[in-house]
């Protein structure tokens, strides 16, 4: 009988191993034509500490990247599986606002969310009219409002663009778009950060914006070096753009830009000082980009002294399809595992950590017409 007993045991186990990992699972969050806008683009989520997840977007009039639009808000209370409906956390008229970049003050629970005005007159193509300093009719201006109710309801707007943007050089100015983050270990723990890049047009530049007061006072970092590269015509271009940060084992930070110059891969760089300093641009060779803005994740830190799991989603194409997600075990320097999450049209995209543990992707779908979020276990994700 003890030998029975313990083959039957053997074999439970091994049928237990057997069993694949739950499958992605799938909702829908902002669709074109509905709720009010006839477009949704420019992805943002986070998961409040309560276990809300909060997901942002641009509710546009027009594809355009500047088309009236509104800074608008859904949100979950069951993990992302049903959604309420529609919030506008900002309107402003005729004004374009753009790139919601989100995150969560871990101590208080305040939900922080940074994004920027664009007057109605201009784009960000309009590099002879945009000015540049903090003052006038034609300056790119960053807003920050903040809600302490899990999402529900949300501050005024506050104006923080003279602690965000440079005086001299910067016109255009962009957070994220995606998330910020908030330290947990070394010299800065509880330092907030918001990635930026400011212009001119095609000049880009990667940058931090920090708080070490919990969101009261911002002050910026020092621009990533080596961002401007020869442009065949006795000129420059950048080869970085829209960012995405997050935290290492060490508490330094690694950032993921996209790529306009040279290989076709994402370009990072890291910073020891807390988003202060950056070491000079380099390429990720693993991580493919057709010139897309992508997520980048710190989903775990393994306290027996290894390095945890970095997660970064985007395309795996010299198109915007094929949304892929990749796992790092050595804070970003190699990226050996990834799987296909969705195989049609996939472009702007940010992953989290639900409350339960298991990852959350919002991306954007077919051909911009949907905004959708996957929910699936880490498990899927190393094909266990």
């Amino acid at each position: 009988m003890k030998h029975r007993s313990l083959i039957f045991l053997l074999c439970c186990c091994l049928t237990a191993l057997a069993i694949p990992a739950a499958e992605p699972q799938f909702s829908d969050v902002f669709v074109g034509g509905r709720e009010g806008y006839p477009f949704y683009r420019i992805p943002a989520v986070v998961v409040s500490k309560k276990g809300t997840v909060l997901a942002f977007s641009e509710a546009r009039q027009k594809i355009n990247d500047q088309a009236q639009n509104d800074i608008v808000l859904k949100r979950s209370t069951d993990g992302g599986a049903t959604w309420l409906p529609l919030q506008i956390v900002h309107e402003d008229g005729q004004n374009s606002l753009n790139n919601p970049t989100a995150v969560v003050e871990q101590q208080s629970g305040r939900i922080l969310l940074m994004y920027q005005r664009i007057p109605a007159h201009l784009t960000e193509h309009s590099r002879e009219k945009i000015a540049k300093g903090f003052d006038g009719p034609d300056v790119y201006r960053s807003l920050l409002v903040t809600s302490d109710d899990d999402g529900a309801t949300w501050s005024k707007p506050r104006d923080v663009t003279r602690v965000t943007k440079r005086p001299v050089r910067a016109d255009t100015i962009a957070s994220g778009p995606g998330i910020g983050i908030q330290l947990t270990r070394g010299p800065h723990r509880g330092r907030l950060i918001m990635p930026f890049n400011e212009g001119p047009f095609g000049q880009w530049q990667n940058y931090a914006a920090w708080s070490d007061d919990a969101g009261v006072t911002w002050q910026c970092g020092a621009d990533v070096p080596g961002a401007l590269v020869p442009d065949g015509k006795g000129g420059e271009k950048s080869q970085i753009n829209e960012v995405q940060m997050a935290e290492l084992s060490d508490g330094s930070v690694r950032l993921d830009s996209r790529q306009f110059a040279g290989a076709k891969v994402r370009r990072t760089a890291v910073s020891k000082d807390g988003g202060a300093t950056w070491s000079a641009v380099a390429e990720l060779s693993q991580l493919t980009d057709p010139s897309c803005m992508a997520g980048l994740l710190r989903f775990s830190f393994d306290d027996a002294g290894g390095k945890g799991r970095l997660i970064h989603t985007g395309p795996d194409s010299t198109k915007r399809e094929r949304g892929t997600i990749w796992l790092s075990t050595d804070d970003g320097a190699t990226w050996p595992v990834k799987r296909l999450l969705w195989p049609g049209g996939f472009a702007y995209s940010v992953p989290t950590r639900l409350a339960d543990g298991q990852l959350g992707v919002l991306f954007e779908a077919d051909g911009y017409k949907i905004i959708k979020f996957a929910r699936l276990p880490l498990e899927w994700m190393e094909g266990r």
